[in-house]
């Protein structure tokens, strides 16, 4: 692992921000907590990378208000390529 964001899938969908917080504090310093609302899924960056790799190593596969977590590395973000053609057309 590079970095200390991890991306956390197949949330329940009334998770909050502040219980996926408590249930991360558990490994180390969480900096921020965001969830992508309606679509299950979020993004947790821890204090280090070292907190990072065991909070995956521990809840990845894990219940987490009845479902099983994914959880795994977060990956920069890509460029969508645009819609359409040039303007006017």
């Amino acid at each position: 692992m590079e970095g200390s964001k991890l991306y956390v899938g197949n949330l329940n969908y009334s998770s909050t921000v502040e219980e996926i917080k408590e249930l991360f504090a558990g490994f180390g310093e969480v900096r921020d907590v965001r969830v992508i609302e309606g679509k299950g899924f979020g993004f947790v960056d821890m204090g280090s990378q070292a907190e990072a790799e065991k909070a995956k190593k521990e809840l990845h596969g894990s219940q987490f208000m009845g479902r099983t977590l994914t959880v795994d590395e977060a990956r920069p973000k890509k460029d969508k390529p645009r819609q359409g053609g040039p303007r006017g057309y």
